[in-house]
């Protein structure tokens, strides 16, 4: 008879349901190698639900990759999570340890920073990440086949050796039942819980000399891989990034879009008419901005001197210091009286609008052409309308894009000030063409009777209409004297904007006698050519 463990002091031998209990499996080790918590997982699940991309990703990688699902959810948690952090290998569950080794070359990537500023906290980026590597991952798991063999039988193992320890746990118990009331046992129990736990030490061995090799086997090029995979997908994520910046989508507008209108949406930035001067519509609404940002509202131009009047916003300081003395204060309110007080004197256009924005944009068949650098005089003018957007949507005004060509020919968009500018409907305006020929009747009469019903409606005036166009045609005498009034009468101004054409602009031109304001555009490379009328208007 041999002498057992697990006997209570008092002698008493331990019953079965007091040793113990081992179940036949011991706790998984984990299946994702970044740590994340269950809202993050929660995201994960939800975006893969709304994109159908990673679904078909999971399912081609998982025809030949068994944890291929879990390698994505990883690749996406590591772009989204803002601190992302590798588990340790020994926590990992042995048949993911290959998607353990991928994590860790992407996250050391020289790149992966530059990727995340543009994905953190962003579950559509993040997914398109994901997406962006696929090709890498692909290669990635393919080279990986003998150190994932190498896991599978490490998991295998880990299993004998988990059944291993449950079955000397089983023996003891066994051993314990069969034991005399002095503390022996039977040679028989105690010779089977030295068998149970040779068995599982060799299990246990065999297992780690497993989980060792996973962790050893080659993964050639797996470094050269995950760069590849991190840059293209940083580019990526970055021109993205920049094309909704240049098209006007803030990151608010994008955080609020459900996943589906998003990928529309990007989709069709990206393959639009338009896409290919993505840069040059981002360089005019930032030269806007700049503009409004150096505006004075209610100033009157460039300083140029000093001059006599009553216009308390202009007084001088010496002249405001002689309130400061009570004997000179009668002296301060005489020359106010009779209009002698010194103000500064300044020149230049006053900024006075407050009715709608109208960009009248030409779109006829010579607008296809293209100037310096290859851009079209349809992209500069589609460009310079999308800053006019802009800047009516910032001053609280509305705007209206008008598309014209021929008489018969006339598309108008309305953006109401208190209402969102949908970017579908940005995107519908911009990509339109009429193509045909040119008439100034037209769209210039829908513009002064959409700021006439908006005086009648609203009692607002003084609109600003933008004329963009390439060419020149006649008006009626008829209907310049009725242009003419409706100038009078609601007080709106009208800017000229010749692209690519000078003689539209020439002295005595239609054009000319139509606009109050009016440049000619040659060089179409540069923004700055309109940069005044954003501070004007």
């Amino acid at each position: 008879m041999a002498e057992t463990p697990g006997r209570d002091d008092d002698g008493q031998a331990s019953r079965a349901g007091a040793w113990p209990a081992r179940s036949r499996t011991a706790p998984a080790g984990h299946t994702g190698a970044v740590v994340a918590d269950r809202f993050d997982r929660m995201t994960w699940w939800d975006t893969y639900e709304q994109a159908a991309a990673l679904r078909e990703l999971a399912g081609e990688l998982g025809e030949r990759h068994a944890h291929a699902a879990d390698l994505l959810a990883d690749v996406f948690l590591a772009a989204y999570r803002v601190g992302p952090r590798l588990r340790e290998h020994a926590e990992m569950d042995p048949s993911r340890l290959v998607n353990h080794r991928i994590l860790g070359a992407l996250l050391e990537s020289p790149r992966f920073a530059e990727l995340h500023r543009e994905t953190a906290g962003d579950p559509y980026a993040a997914a398109m990440a994901v997406l962006a590597q696929s090709g890498a991952l692909r290669r990635m798991l393919d080279d990986s086949r003998q150190a994932q063999e190498h896991g599978e039988r490490a998991k295998e193992a880990g299993q004998r050796a988990e059944d291993a320890a449950a079955a000397v746990s089983e023996a003891l118990g066994r051993a314990a039942d069969a034991g005399e009331e002095d503390g022996t046992v039977p040679d028989a129990a105690a010779e089977a819980v030295r068998r149970a736990a040779d068995r599982a030490k060799t299990a246990a061995e065999q297992a780690a000399r497993e989980a060792r090799h996973a962790l050893a086997a080659p993964l050639p090029g797996i470094a050269g891989a995950a760069r590849s995979a991190v840059a293209q997908s940083a580019a990526a994520a970055r021109q993205e990034a920049a094309l909704m910046r240049a098209w006007g989508v803030g990151p608010g507008e994008l955080e609020r879009m459900p996943f589906g209108e998003r990928s529309r949406l990007a989709e069709r930035l990206r393959a639009g008419r338009l896409a290919r001067w993505a840069e040059l519509i981002g360089r005019f609404r930032q030269m806007a901005a700049g503009e409004r940002a150096r505006k004075v509202e209610n100033a009157t131009g460039e300083l140029i001197g000093v001059t006599l009047g009553d216009d308390l916003s202009r007084v001088v300081p010496s002249e405001l210091a002689g309130l400061g003395l009570p004997e000179l204060r009668a002296v301060f309110a005489a020359r106010y009286a009779a209009g002698e007080l010194m103000l500064y004197d300044s020149q230049g256009e006053q900024n006075t609008g407050r009715g709608a924005v109208i960009a009248c944009v030409d779109t006829s068949h010579s607008m296809y052409e293209a100037g310096p650098g290859g851009i079209t005089r349809e992209a500069w003018s589609k460009a310079c309308a999308l800053a006019l957007l802009d800047q009516a949507r910032d001053a609280g005004r509305d705007f209206v894009g008008i598309l014209f060509s021929a008489a018969d020919r006339l598309r108008v968009f309305r953006f109401p000030a208190g209402l969102p500018a949908p970017p579908g409907r940005v995107l519908d305006f911009a990509e339109s063409f009429l193509g045909g020929g040119t008439s100034y009747q037209r769209p210039l009469t829908a513009a002064s009777e959409l700021l006439e019903e908006e005086f009648n409606d609203a009692g607002r005036a003084r609109g600003d209409i933008v004329m963009l166009t390439d060419d020149d045609c006649g008006v009626t005498e008829e209907w310049m004297r009725g242009w003419n009034e409706a100038k009078r009468r609601l007080g709106f101004r009208v800017f000229g904007v010749a692209i690519g054409a000078p003689r539209v602009a020439a002295a005595g031109s239609v054009l000319e006698a139509l606009c109050d304001n009016l440049r000619s555009v040659e060089d179409l490379t540069d923004v700055h050519a309109a940069a005044d009328l954003f501070r004007v208007i």
